[in-house]
């Protein structure tokens, strides 16, 4: 018996029982030098496995297939079988070897954008997270490369799913960065600004100890999402903020803060003609459908304010005050925010005369209520979660070894001197 049928032998006969699955795995680790070696005659025996019972010796074996070079002829011949391998496998045979798992869903990642279908692998991806994940609180690796999937194929709402998870537990730093920024452009495709803003706001804020691109594009987008959904921007960082970011984000983001800056004024010439300035800037950072949603916004701000000076006011002055072209045009966008819920108001066709009113949410309805309770419960299980984690690191030897060195360093070094604060 040659080398390639003895260890589909093996897979066959040591795939049925936990104790099984474990001396496998250790003959697999051995073996890999040969798995690697007749990865082509392999790839022709997988047949004679089954991906829900072989799990473990399949994945060896997917894993090396899928190394080296990639063309278009090895991704099409390899797509439906890792597809097909992530959709029936085994959660506790995958689970022994998670490193493999996540190498041969990043390469299916790479070969169906090399086949310009991204869509073929959002549902596996999915599917992946799932099965690879020890809890809803835990980031995985493979979390960023589904999002870049679903951003590729438009399919923004599949995204959301995974962000709707409260992350607590992060393997990598660089995998945070890309969920949340990934993450905010997807909820920008969806018009959800405020967790885009959310988003969008982790990336600028984590913990860095030098600036990365991830960072910088985040914040552009930040800017740009803050004007869209609030109207006006800040530059002023939470303390909890890196220094580092602190420091040097606004050097590398200054067309959008100038942007801003133009934005607060309330003239909208001036910032269609800063725009157009800076047109190939923003288009080359692909941010120029977000610079003309921040143009297209100010006319409602302009419309907000003046909900904050009139009562009524006609259409015809609406449309004079914000530069709007004509009284129909102005019509057009104050219908649109009474249905967007960004302003309380009523239309007299009659005499084209808009009505400003208040708010008429009275705060006292069952589903109101719910859904403050909802919120309620929510922060109460995150505070809970908080302290839980602060016991934790408070009792971790790496920390204590670090605030034990600091310590020393504030006995015996001058005291003239700040202190440096430490990255966790």
């Amino acid at each position: 018996m040659d080398s390639v049928q003895a260890l589909i032998t093996q897979i066959q006969g040591l795939s049925s029982s936990a104790g099984d699955v474990s001396r496998l795995h250790s003959n697999l680790k051995q073996a890999e030098e040969t798995i690697f070696s007749e990865s082509a005659r392999l790839f022709s025996a997988l047949d004679q496995l089954d991906p829900s019972i072989h799990s473990l010796g399949y994945l060896y074996i997917l894993e090396a297939c899928s190394s080296g070079p990639l063309t278009k002829e090895r991704a099409a011949a390899l797509v439906l079988p890792i597809s097909r391998f992530i959709n029936a496998c085994a959660v506790e045979q995958i689970r022994l070897a998670p490193e493999k798992f996540i190498s041969v869903c990043k390469r299916f990642k790479d070969q169906v954008m090399l086949l310009e279908a991204p869509m073929r692998g959002v549902a596996p991806l999915l599917t992946a997270i799932r099965k690879l994940q020890t809890s809803s609180e835990h980031l995985t690796p493979l979390h960023p490369e589904f999002l870049l999937l679903c951003l590729l194929a438009k399919c923004y709402k599949t995204g959301l799913s995974v962000l709707h998870d409260d992350i607590s537990e992060v393997d990598q730093p660089r995998d945070l960065f890309l969920y949340c920024y990934y993450g905010g452009m997807i909820c920008i495709g969806q018009k959800r600004f405020s967790k885009a803003l959310e988003l969008l706001h982790n990336v600028v804020t984590a913990p860095m100890s030098t600036m990365n691109a991830i960072a910088v594009e985040a914040y552009k987008k930040y800017i740009l999402v803050s004007l869209i959904h609030h109207g006006q921007f800040s530059t002023s960082l939470p303390k909890y903020t890196s220094s580092v970011a602190q420091r040097n984000l606004k050097n590398f983001c200054q067309p959008y803060i100038e942007l801003a800056n133009s934005y607060g004024t309330g003239k909208i010439t001036e910032l269609q003609t800063y725009v157009q300035t800076n047109k190939e800037k923003f288009e080359s950072d692909n941010n120029l459908g977000l610079v003309e949603q921040v143009l297209a916004s100010m006319y409602k701000r302009n419309i907000q304010r003046l909900t904050q000076t009139y009562l009524t006011l006609s259409l015809e002055d609406i449309a004079n005050t914000v530069q709007l072209s004509s009284a129909k045009e102005a019509e057009m966008h104050v219908l649109q925010m009474i249905q967007d819920g960004e302003i309380y108001a009523t239309i007299n066709q009659k005499d084209g005369m808009v009505r400003f009113l208040e708010d008429p949410e009275q705060y006292k309805t069952c589903e109101m209520i719910e859904h403050i309770d909802s919120a309620i419960q929510r922060i109460m299980a995150l505070s809970n979660k908080l302290t839980g984690m602060d016991e934790q690191i408070s009792c971790d030897p790496l920390y204590l070894g670090k605030v034990g060195r600091e310590r020393q360093k504030l006995e015996y070094e001058d005291y003239d001197g700040v202190p440096q604060k430490f990255n966790i």
